[in-house]
């Protein structure tokens, strides 16, 4: 009898406040490489209400509501600990400058070294690459329109 594989499972972690178009790139771009893709909402009960959360993970699920790959959690405590919870032996992370990278190379040589976790790193489409979470959360509160930002 053969053992059918375990699926290759990629946990992609953020705060996705909001949950951008260039999110949305790296989640479609990941799914050409893993089964699976786990959008884990990184949550910090002192800092966030989990309102707020349950808010993101209706969103985000609405979203990918139609792509069975893709589910959407959140979690709290360090990320290497979701990964292996969700069965994730990936990280998948984006990069836009050269400041991203610096910052994500050292995290993936720890995370590396305490769990054996191994990020995937994708670099953010050119055409994306001004879009940030902060960004579109600024422009939002001086009343812009946004909507072009978002999926």
């Amino acid at each position: 009898m053969t053992q059918t594989p375990a699926p290759r499972t990629v946990l992609f972690p953020g705060s996705f406040a909001p949950f951008t178009k260039g999110h949305a790139s790296l989640v479609g771009r990941a799914l050409g490489l893993f089964d699976k893709v786990v959008i884990a909402i990184g949550f910090n009960a002192a800092k966030q209400s989990a309102a707020n959360v349950e808010e993101r993970i209706a969103e985000i699920s609405a979203i990918y509501a139609s792509e069975p790959r893709v589910s959407v959690m959140a979690y709290s405590g360090l990320t290497v600990d979701a990964c292996k919870a969700e069965g994730a032996g990936w990280m998948l992370r984006g990069v836009r400058t050269v400041a991203d990278f610096e910052y994500e190379r050292n995290l993936a040589d720890l995370n590396r070294m305490i769990s054996g976790i191994e990020t995937v790193i994708l670099f953010t489409l050119p055409e994306l690459a001004a879009v940030s979470s902060s960004a579109v959360r600024e422009l939002k509160s001086h009343g812009y329109d946004v909507s072009s930002m978002l999926p």
